[in-house]
């Protein structure tokens, strides 16, 4: 993949400063310029041009190592599948949430070293920034060394916490068939996952004091820290004690508005807003938008949700356009400190996306300068004679 020679990108309506704004938006070796007349000028009337999208979590990568649960494929050529799906849906930075969890299988630690040592073997071969967010099971207290080995050698950022053992085991008392289902597909008989789930549940005493003594570790590693389904009030103020300071899919609106007093961002599912409530029967994050208690989306299970959310909230008035739009492009960068990406600013990376705002459709998304996707309309002004021959030619 060939960096973009300098260029200006002409006529769109650019998201400046919270407004879509008629401005000029220049590129220079990976990065966005102060715009200059000298440089060669592509036109994009009728489009607009807003920041690639910074997804905070998603597992959609999963369906490209395993289409079916007992059919796993290679995961090098599965994240480079996943990876030009995120650039066809203008996403141009990713935290693929992996599980570390005793459920066993796709959700083990050795799978979660698997699949960051694939994505180490072909990182120079991916043209959108793909993170690995490690999910970590909360009632796992023998791997604390371990963890923090995995974290400094593949030098891991991002880290939420789960606790699953409450739904298991209301699922195994309520719902054998649907025990059974959870089972089988991480390898094992229900009787087996149950006897697992008992044990992790032991140790529930001694979770508080292993998981403030893990987090300071990762904090001071350099690990940002969030949990995962928080339920309640409780769970967000010990959680925000030991640091794990971001709020992930709360399920309560009182999880959400602690969250909020305490200056903590709130990240929902963009699936969510898209089908009008939680699939799992959840809070609708439609309705923490509007209260102003959603900081910023993300695409969970459902990459192209993202974009579409941003659209199903503007055409619900519940904020414009281009705050929507900013919920899943400058709100996760600023909530990981990602200083160089987000915005459509003079020395950011040139992580942006073209919009054709008629059809709602991403015609071309580009990545620290890099053309990782174009179709329609601007494909074809891009391959025009018109346009400089440079390009062409590389």
């Amino acid at each position: 993949m060939t960096t973009l020679p300098d260029l200006r990108l002409t006529g769109a309506l650019c998201l400046v400063g919270s407004t879509l704004e008629d401005a000029d938006i220049a590129l220079s070796q990976g990065r966005i310029v102060q715009p200059a007349h000298t440089m060669p000028a592509l036109d994009l009337t009728g489009y607009w041009l807003l920041p690639g999208i910074v997804d905070l979590h998603g597992d959609g990568f999963e369906r490209h190592i395993r289409p079916r649960p007992s059919a796993p494929f290679d995961k090098r050529a599965a994240l480079q599948a996943a990876d030009t799906e995120l650039a066809s849906q203008g996403v141009t930075t990713a935290w693929f949430a992996q599980s570390w969890s005793w459920e066993g299988g796709a959700r083990s630690p050795d799978e979660a070293v698997a699949l960051l040592e694939a994505r180490r073997q072909i990182a120079h071969r991916l043209g959108t920034d793909i993170r690995i967010q490690l999910r970590f099971e909360t009632h796992m207290p023998r791997d604390h060394t371990a963890l923090l080995a995995v974290v400094r050698d593949y030098h891991l950022d991002y880290i939420v916490f789960n606790n699953h053992l409450p739904e298991a085991l209301e699922m195994a008392k309520h719902k054998p068939d649907r025990f059974a289902i959870w089972a089988g597909m991480n390898g094992h008989s229900p009787d087996a996952l149950l006897a697992i789930v008992q044990e992790a549940h032991q140790a529930d005493a001694e979770i508080p004091a292993f998981l403030t003594a893990l987090a300071a570790d990762l904090v001071a590693a350099g690990v940002t820290l969030g949990s995962h389904d928080d339920p309640d009030t409780d769970t967000r103020a010990f959680f925000r004690k030991i640091g794990a300071r971001v709020c992930e899919f709360p399920t309560s609106v009182a999880a959400a508005q602690s969250a909020r007093n305490a200056g903590e961002p709130v990240l929902m599912g963009a699936p969510n807003v898209v089908r009008g409530g939680s699939q799992s029967g959840n809070i609708a994050a439609m309705d923490l938008v509007e209260d102003g208690l959603c900081d910023a989306l993300i695409s969970d299970y459902y990459i192209p949700a993202l974009a579409q959310a941003a659209w199903a909230i503007a055409d619900a008035r519940a904020l414009s356009f281009a705050h929507a739009w900013e919920m899943i492009s400058t709100a996760p960068a600023r909530i990981m400190g990602l200083e160089d990406r987000g915005q459509l600013r003079p020395d950011q990376r040139a992580d942006l996306v073209v919009m054709n705002p008629n059809t709602r459709r991403i015609e071309a998304t580009i990545a620290g300068g890099r053309i990782l996707h174009a179709t329609g309309e601007v494909a074809r002004r891009l391959l025009a004679p018109a346009y400089p021959s440079t390009l062409a030619a590389q």
